[in-house]
């Protein structure tokens, strides 16, 4: 060997050598997190101090799109290029688990100064467990209550918001008949999560046999659709889609509809797009059950690590970290997405906001949403058969029916894999 290849040869062991005691010295540790949306965004700046307080570990963030965030995470999977730890919407989580794409995550919970489980809302918290398995940790909730106007409330004899459906419906029959070109509440035809959070009202699951069957045709789904129903029947709700209204924001305004069921998100939105006139004429209360104060659907989103990681003891701290209240305080102010724990709403910015407190209040009767991977795809099915039925081609028992009917064929390869499952 000639000395020029000696000494080359020589090199590159030396750097081998030197790369290998790196390793072993406790060199760097580079994790890949995904988060999407504006999330993507925020959780770079709030990792900044993380980083600081570890400086053997190193968080690259790859922010996606929300439209694309699941196929993408989909095709990760597939490739085995899955990140160590990711965002994902918790009605995704079935999925990823059914997959077994994702770490259960029980034994790490309830540590010292970690992850309380106690802490967190329970109706959130169960939306991310399958059966008793627990695969992501709520980093932030956000559920759905009514946005009233209680100037027009007042007007019409009414000094406080409904708290059940017989009070909902006599205070929109009262504004109906104040203003007869007006509207109750704005139920988008295109949208299904308003149905869904008033049958999650009812104590019969939507899904029966574990998750394998619909139910729909079941009396207490029945009471909620004729409920819902009956609101455009009676003049009481427009048969519209969101599409057909330019500017939510200016028709509550003018008072073409007096409630709309949404989310935390808009507190913002009414704040920043309503005049300046209107602002003291808008509140938010819970939303109103069958018999009394409502449940709503958990929805928000998660912190789940990999089964892939090569590093999920340093994934989890990063995950222990982003759950800690004073962060979740922190991202709250950075996004006005509400922090999952109880604890983490002892911040000022959420007690002194009066548009907050009812969500503070609803979160505490949250429900999750049938727990099976197919759920997405019934949810498109009952918003079609509902938008059916209120448009006047299918009755009542019909729509049940059919329902029961797409929803059985959507379930037909779970069935199949339970089956399977339960002969091995």
């Amino acid at each position: 060997m000639n000395l020029r290849r000696r000494h080359w040869v020589a090199g590159s062991a030396l750097a081998l050598l030197l790369a290998g005691c790196e390793r072993r010295s406790g060199g760097p540790v580079e994790l890949r997190l995904w988060a999407m949306g504006r999330e993507g965004e925020v959780v770079k700046e709030l990792l900044a101090d993380f980083e600081r307080a570890n400086p053997g570990i190193r968080i690259k963030v790859q922010q996606l799109p929300w439209l694309s965030a699941q196929e993408k995470l989909l095709t990760a999977f597939a490739g085995d290029v899955t990140p160590d730890l990711c965002q994902l919407g918790n009605t995704w989580i079935p999925q990823f688990a059914a997959l077994g794409a994702i770490e259960p995550l029980g034994d790490r919970i309830d540590r010292p100064n970690g992850v309380a489980s106690a802490d967190y809302f329970p109706g959130i918290w169960a939306s991310n467990q399958i059966d008793t398995t627990l695969y992501g940790v709520p980093w932030y909730v956000d559920t759905r209550l009514i946005y009233y106007r209680k100037d027009l409330l007042a007007d019409a004899g009414f000094a406080k918001a409904p708290v059940s459906w017989a009070e909902w419906t006599e205070a929109m029959r009262a504004l109906k008949q104040r203003s007869p070109q007006n509207y109750g509440v704005l139920l988008p035809l295109n949208e299904y999560e308003q149905l869904l959070s008033l049958a999650l009202q009812q104590e019969a699951p939507l899904l029966r046999e574990g998750g394998r069957f619909g139910d729909f045709r079941h009396a207490d789904f029945r009471a909620t659709l004729q409920f819902y129903l009956d609101l455009f029947r009676t003049g009481l709700a427009p048969r519209l889609s969101a599409t057909a209204i330019s500017n939510v924001w200016d028709e509550f305004a003018k008072g073409f509809f007096a409630f709309y069921i949404s989310g935390p998100w808009n507190i913002g939105e009414f704040k920043r797009r309503l005049p300046l006139e209107k602002q003291h004429t808008w509140m938010t209360a819970p939303l109103p059950g069958p018999h009394g104060a409502g449940a709503s659907v958990a929805g928000g989103a998660s912190l789940v690590v990999f089964k892939a990681s090569q590093h999920k003891e340093e994934a989890w701290k990063v995950v222990e970290y982003l759950s800690q209240p004073e962060v979740q305080r922190r991202f709250y102010q950075m996004t006005g997405n509400l922090p999952p724990r109880r604890s983490a709403w002892n911040d000022p910015a959420l007690q002194d906001d009066p548009y907050s407190a009812a969500f503070r209040e609803q979160l505490e009767r949250a429900k999750s949403p049938p727990k099976v991977p197919e759920w997405e795809r019934i949810g498109t099915e009952m918003r079609i058969v509902a938008e059916q039925l209120v448009a006047g081609r299918m009755t009542l028992e019909q729509a049940v029916t059919e329902l029961d009917a797409r929803t059985d064929r959507i379930l037909e390869k779970r069935r199949w894999m339970l089956d399977q499952r339960g002969r091995a």
